[in-house]
């Protein structure tokens, strides 16, 4: 697994790549900024570097588009990472992209509430983690948790877990219109729910429980984060550490109550059980249910130590790959009084290559799926005290 110490240098800038990746946490500059500064912090490196990729990421106009900006792109992907760095050169940067940002939140805002208002089915994009409002929380959360801001968020995240009626039927409030991969099939015509950390429901879910545990709270949040559980009780195949959610299902799958796919399915943090059940774990914690916990915890030892789940992983990445699923359940255990899942994490850390096959360390230095984010998830797994880095991974949700 790629390490701090051992991470690739800068890329030469002098080629200037599009303005969308020098503003790309997920691939791009932002988070390949992450990992250097990682390295300054823990005093392997000097500050050139990311003062470099900072350079990169303010050379064009920054995106503050209120359909496109979001955690992972644009203005705020840029934010999250100079907030990140802690570095006063980027204090006056900072104060100006926080103007940009609330711009964009309360017009995403507006914009969803409207579409309520209206009966309308929302876009995944519209309040997913990755894309979506919950994202854009998520770095309120980080930049400026005492602020209005946040609290409208939240209000209409709590909103958002309310039924919708569409033709005479009542659906999930976050039921989104077309396809998981915005790709047409008449499979989706009819529109999808999904589960995972990325793009469905847990990502919601995970920022209001992360949020009520900070004592951050709307009207309506506890009910919030119950509506949410009910539906993943609905759709949790298995028990207790045979327990596993599909990745999507659609509307003939809701219909029929039956997921058409078996599983578990590939344990991912963006779209798989370790991320739902990490959400939901932390949700529990919030609302003092220690039996739901105690379930969450099983479901994730499972994912860890069930040869046919981590099989299914062929990469090494934060997104779909080890370092994600890894980190997911580091951070579950350092809120667990016994230490069962610990024990399962180390067994698997140790063992994971007899499941990647050939060269699993990426070419690709970015955060999300490259060396970056695999080199600060192998980091934290090393640390056991407070992190040289702490915070990296609250664009993820899970800490």
């Amino acid at each position: 697994m790629t390490t701090l110490s051992r991470f690739p240098a800068v890329p030469d800038l002098g080629d200037a790549e599009s303005a969308r990746w020098a503003q790309s946490l997920g691939d791009g500059a932002p988070g390949i900024a992450l990992a250097h500064i990682a390295r300054a912090r823990a005093g392997l490196d000097g500050w050139e570097p990311v003062h470099r990729l900072a350079t990169a990421m303010t050379r064009s106009p920054l995106n503050a588009h209120p359909d496109t900006a979001s955690l992972y792109q644009g203005a705020p992907a840029v934010a999250y990472t100079l907030c990140i760095a802690g570095h006063p050169a980027y204090d006056t940067a900072l104060a100006t992209l926080d103007d940009a940002i609330a711009t964009v939140i309360r017009r995403r805002l507006e914009a969803a509430h409207c579409r309520i208002d209206h009966g309308q089915l929302p876009h995944a994009g519209e309040y997913d983690l990755i894309n979506g409002i919950t994202g854009l929380g998520a770095l309120l959360l980080h930049r400026d948790r005492e602020s209005a801001l946040l609290r409208d968020v939240l209000a209409y995240l709590v909103r958002l877990t309310q039924p919708i009626r569409v033709a005479d039927r009542d659906l999930p409030g976050w039921w989104a219109t077309g396809s998981p991969d915005r790709r047409a099939s008449a499979r989706w015509n009819a529109g999808h729910a999904g589960f995972g950390m990325a793009h469905g429901i847990a990502g919601p879910l995970a920022l209001l429980a992360i949020t009520m545990r900070q004592g951050i709270t709307v009207a309506g949040h506890v009910d919030a984060l119950h509506n949410i559980i009910a539906w993943l009780d609905q759709w949790r195949r298995g028990q207790g550490r045979t327990g596993w959610w599909p990745e999507v299902i659609d509307h003939d799958e809701l219909r029929t109550g039956s997921a058409a796919r078996p599983g578990p399915p590939r344990p991912s943090w963006c779209y798989g059980s370790p991320g739902t059940a990490r959400a939901e774990h932390l949700a529990a914690l919030a609302l003092g249910d220690q039996q739901r916990a105690f379930d969450a915890v099983e479901t994730l030892i499972r994912c860890l130590t069930d040869d046919h789940q981590p099989a299914q992983l062929t990469g090494a990445g934060l997104c779909h790959g080890w370092a994600g699923l890894l980190l997911t359940a580091h951070r579950a255990a350092a809120d667990t009084t016994t230490g069962e899942l610990s024990a399962a994490l180390h067994a698997a850390e140790t063992h994971r290559h007899r499941y990647l096959r050939g060269n699993s360390d990426p070419t690709a230095p970015g955060f999300l799926d490259g060396a970056a984010g695999i080199a600060l998830a192998h980091a934290a797994l090393k640390i056991t005290s407070d992190s040289a880095l702490p915070d990296w991974d609250r664009c993820l949700l899970i800490n």
